[in-house]
């Protein structure tokens, strides 16, 4: 019996589609790690040009561990890359989006192989558990109409298309029996979801909050002009997680205009502070040092930055993407050190935001524990903020519930 050991780079959506991988791989066995293993399905992200050196590194270092592994590209890097790595022989065979649910039979074969099918594809796999998870991430789209300067992510993962919902809610209905209680809904743009079947992403809501055994869902990434007054409404429904991320990229509207993007500053303070007073922690994604990001550009959005309500910050500092219109961009560029500066400027006022809210908000946390290890536990509140609990209890995919405890920098303790 083959044994396969799974390599997942990148965004929840790439762990979904692993998920996916697993459930078809017949009469294969799951490996735990590389070195027990026949064949590597290396899952890869390509949003920077560094996400591809480190897929390429990693492939290396199998190799050179085991010249004779086979290795098998998977995921956006398979659209960008895949056809150099395959042609270099870096890998055994290459496999599209469109080609997951035939992995089974792309595992069994002896001759390489480069499959990278269409980007029009929709999966119809329903995945019945996650391995290693105590939460269930569930795909309900795919692919993205938005054409923002520095992503290469619709020319490997296609335009957008919707999951059909009776997939979505049969998928929710089976892993809700198997014990999960937390959904994460995920998508390359997750807000887009329905805009083709005549639905949308607030109906779905409520089609999985009917759920027997659904606990609580969290959302994935929103882009700011995709939440609508329907959506605004169902931030008060007690199994909504009360943590929004909410992709600004930025505070400056000349940056966000270089960037393409549809969103601007005065109607993003808007939605922002409509949230904040629905009880919600906020995330945001933010490119630092993207070309044009002088000084007064800089200057105008941290000012911003600090009028926000913030919780949660994903920062990015800027990284050339080949094929991109960015990467051809003749604008002031960034020096380094300054990038770095500015991204630990801005991730410092996050932090003590957050550091702010978390003394603020603690009572009811409705707490579930991920993964645990020497009597130490480790889970995620509503909020989506970490904690670490000392327990002699095996509390390991168990829902707590904690009114008091230690905040800490970075999380919060208890002992329970």
């Amino acid at each position: 019996m083959k044994k396969v050991y799974f390599k997942t780079f990148g965004c929840r959506t790439n762990q979904f589609d692993t998920q996916v991988m697993i459930s078809k791989i017949g009469e294969c066995q799951v490996a735990k790690d590389e070195s027990d293993s026949d064949v590597v399905v290396v899952n890869s992200c390509t949003v920077t040009n560094g996400a591809d050196s480190s897929v390429r590194q990693y492939i290396s270092s199998l190799k050179r561990k085991n010249p004779n592994i086979k290795v098998i590209l998977a995921g956006c890097g398979s659209h960008s890359k895949g056809e150099e790595l395959f042609n270099d022989g870096a890998v055994f065979g290459v496999m599209g989006h469109s080609e997951k649910e035939k992995i089974s039979e792309l595992i069994s074969r002896e001759e390489r192989f480069y499959e990278i099918g269409d980007l029009n594809h929709i999966d119809t796999t329903i995945v019945e558990n996650f391995v290693g998870k105590s939460r269930a991430f569930i795909k309900i789209q795919e692919g993205c109409d938005f054409e923002c300067s520095y992503c290469i992510i619709p020319s490997v993962r296609g335009r957008a298309r919707s999951h059909g919902i009776d997939t979505i809610l049969e998928q929710i209905r089976l892993l809700a029996s198997n014990g999960f209680g937390e959904f994460v809904l995920t998508g390359t743009n997750m807000g887009s979801y329905g805009k083709d079947i005549g639905l949308s992403l607030a109906t779905l809501l409520k089609r999985i909050s009917n759920i027997r055994g659904v606990r609580r869902v969290r959302l994935g990434s929103l882009e700011p002009i995709q939440i609508d007054s329907e959506m605004l409404e169902l931030l008060y429904e007690p199994w909504m997680a009360k943590h929004l991320h909410i992709a600004l990229q930025h505070t400056s509207d000349k940056m966000l205009k270089i960037m393409n993007r549809r969103n601007v500053f005065h109607s993003d303070i808007k939605l922002l502070e409509k949230v904040s007073e629905a009880g919600y922690a906020i995330g945001t994604d933010f490119i630092v040092g993207h070309p044009g990001e002088g000084e007064i550009e800089w200057s105008e959005a941290i000012e911003r930055i600090k009028e926000l309500p913030l919780t949660h910050i994903h920062a990015f500092t800027y990284s050339k993407r080949d094929g991109t219109s960015s990467a051809t961009m003749k604008n002031e560029t960034v020096n380094g050190t300054v990038a770095k500066a500015r991204h630990m400027e801005l991730t410092d006022i996050i932090k003590n935001k957050n550091l702010i809210f978390r003394k603020n908000n603690m009572k009811n946390l409705d707490i579930l524990l991920e993964s645990g290890k020497d009597s130490l536990y480790k889970g995620y509140d509503q909020y989506y903020n970490a904690i670490d609990v000392k327990s002699d209890a095996d509390l390991k995919g168990n829902w707590i519930i904690a009114d008091c405890m230690e905040v800490g920098d970075e999380k919060n303790w208890l002992k329970y």
